[in-house]
């Protein structure tokens, strides 16, 4: 079991959170490894597999025309990934995954290309998560490996943002310590 997904279904629990994932490259893998923790029926709503381009459309409500103009793989579609499936299950954060795993390019991207986004309820915190964060990684490594990284990125950029919503002003004293204001 991994302790990313463990800590993830453990603060989830705490703060009575529930969780949605949409995922494309990484085919269900995500949501295979949230249920492999134990309570997580508490938290965790369901997921939607939108390996289909056209899916990510009809089932999680990305533009057609961003899916048109620049594909699939890309950091606002993985955005429009997490915020839709968020809202079509009825969770408080949604997460996704989207990227090219191999053999071949897609969509102009390289292999290793992968976006991985979280969306969150607004806090009182002006940087909280409302209207989601992603981060475009770039992977090395065989059709496994790129999948399974793109797993372990995307919950802990969840578990980073959960983090950060219980511990409050985190982000405050981290501003401090590093000379802002």
């Amino acid at each position: 079991m991994n302790s990313t997904a463990a800590d993830v279904v453990r603060l989830l629990t705490a703060t009575g959170g529930t969780l949605a994932v949409a995922e494309s490259l990484t085919g269900g893998l995500v949501a295979a490894e949230i249920t492999s923790v134990p309570g997580a029926s508490k938290v965790f709503r369901g997921s939607v597999t939108a390996y289909a381009t056209e899916l990510k459309h009809e089932l999680l409500g990305v533009e057609t025309g961003l899916l048109a103009a620049r594909g699939a793989v890309d950091a606002q579609v993985a955005a429009q990934m997490a915020a839709g499936v968020r809202k079509a299950l009825g969770a408080d954060w949604g997460l996704a995954t989207t990227g090219v795993a191999g053999p071949d390019a897609q969509d102009g991207q390289p292999v290793g290309t992968v976006f991985v986004a979280v969306d969150g309820p607004p806090g009182s915190d002006p940087g909280s998560a409302a209207g989601g964060k992603v981060e475009a990684l770039r992977l090395n490594g065989d059709r496994a490996e790129i999948r399974r990284e793109s797993v372990r990125s995307v919950l802990a950029l969840l578990l980073s943002e959960l983090a950060g919503e219980q511990t409050g002003n985190e982000r405050a004293q981290d501003t401090e310590q590093n000379g802002g204001f």
